[in-house]
This record gives structure tokens, sequence and C-alpha cells, in this order.
């Protein structure tokens, strides 16, 4: 992983956005000394900018509850953000990942005829790498994504077991291997590929589900095997697990990864 130069970070704004996020996520109004201890802040921090956003529209105050929660006024500052092309609020996540893990990141469109199709990738300009054109196609249930698409859909053994006498690998892991880590990746929700899907390279991946629980999104990372560590290629599982919570929530409007 890279490193940067040290940032100096506001904490006052820090702590006004865990604020407001706790409060987009649950779906009745908090008082103060709730939303301190869910965010780890302390009571009068929490009450000082509980009143700033409640006077700026970002909350509101319910006097018969004394609770807060999220206002109108969030709308007017994600009113751009309104009908733009998923892919573009994406690619800001995935740029962040490919830099700070020197990793190829690759966004898949997971279609309803049982592919994947690349639609967008992020490359390090820092380290020789692994590339793919947008627009390859893979069956979904091949590699690291399609680990995690078969745990998404929950498969049955014997279905996925038909279905894996399909894909084509180049060192095909075995149905068991392929079995336990899908059953894997529901736990941690993301799963591997070291070499088995391409020769040499290892790849790391998650899939992204709807508001009704189907796989619309695969989130990868790419690497030559050589170039990473274990610990490094899992490092970059946790921060695809973080995005596709991310996403889920801010573009699908999923809350329940």
């Amino acid at each position: 992983m890279k490193t940067s130069d040290p940032q100096k970070f506001v904490g006052a704004v820090e702590n006004a956005v865990k604020i407001l996020r706790r409060l987009a996520q649950v779906p009745a109004p908090e008082g103060v000394a709730i939303v301190a201890r869910e965010t780890g802040l302390n009571v009068s921090t929490t009450y000082n900018i509980l009143k700033t956003l409640a006077k700026e529209g970002l909350v509101t105050f319910d006097e018969r509850t004394k609770g807060y929660a999220i206002g109108m006024g969030v709308l007017e500052l994600a009113a751009p953000m309104l009908g733009r092309n998923p892919g573009d609020m994406i690619r800001p996540v995935m740029e962040r990942i490919s830099s700070e893990h020197s990793v190829l990141v690759a966004l898949w469109t997971i279609t309803p005829n049982g592919r994947i199709v690349l639609s967008d990738r992020i490359s390090p300009s820092d380290v020789v790498r692994a590339d793919m054109q947008p627009g390859s196609r893979l069956p979904d249930l091949v590699g690291a994504v399609g680990r995690c698409v078969a745990a998404a859909r929950d498969m049955d053994k014997d279905s996925l077991r038909d279905a894996y006498g399909r894909l084509r690998w180049q060192r095909a892991p075995g149905f068991d291997a392929y079995w336990d880590e899908v059953q894997q990746a529901k736990i941690d929700g993301y799963a591997f590929d070291f070499g088995q899907l391409f020769r040499g390279l290892s790849i790391a991946a998650v899939v992204i589900r709807d508001i009704e629980g189907t796989p619309r999104l695969g989130l990868s990372t790419i690497s030559i095997s050589d170039q990473i560590e274990e610990a490094a290629l899992r490092d970059a599982a946790m921060a695809l697990r973080s995005a596709k919570t991310f996403i889920e929530l801010n573009v699908f409007g999923r809350r329940d990864s």
C-alpha cells in the first residue's frame, strides 16, 4: 500500500458528518444522548452540532419527542447528484481504492443473461499491472466476482454444481473448494481468486445488490500475483467491502448489506 503525505482534517466537520450519517441510517428521530453515544462524541459537542445543523435545515427537531431527524436541506445538497450516471458516482470510490492499494479496480455490470461485463476500470500509475478492456465479458459465476454472485443468490449445492460444470478456468479450483469459498463469501462479504480464473493474477471482489437484494454490480481488484502479498490483498478486499456498503446505500438505497 502506498503512503501519502499527512493531511490535516477539520474535526468539527468530521463530527458533523458522523451525526448526519447516523441520522440518515435510523428510521425515527433520536435524542442528543443517543446520537452522542452512537457516534462516540460527547454530549455537549453533539448538542452544539445538532443545533447548528438544525439552523441550516440539514436536520429537524421534534419538540414533542426532543429528537432530531435528517432534514430536507440534505436534498438541496444532493440534488445535483440525482439522475447522474451511477458510474460517475462510483468512479471516485474506485480511484481511491486503486490509489491506496496500488491495484487495478474493475467495475462489472451483472447482466440478466448470465454474464458480467466490464463497465469501467481504474489503473494505478506506479506499478506494472494487468489490464482488461471495457466491454470484456465473463460468465457471472466465474472468478472472485462469480463466487460473490453465487453467495448473494444463495444458490443450493446441486444448482451450483451444475452451473460450475459449465464454467471455464485456466486452473480450476474444483467444485468442493469453490463451494466452500462461496459459503465463506457469505460470511466475509468478499471473495478471492488466486490464479484460477487467470494464471498469475490475484483477484478480490464484492458484489453490489439493489434494494431488492438482486446482484447488480461487481467490484474487483486485480493484481499480478507476485506483486501483492496475501495480507495486502485482504486489506484491498476489506476496502471493497466498505465500498460495497457505501454504494448499496447511496446508489441503490439498500441499507441492509
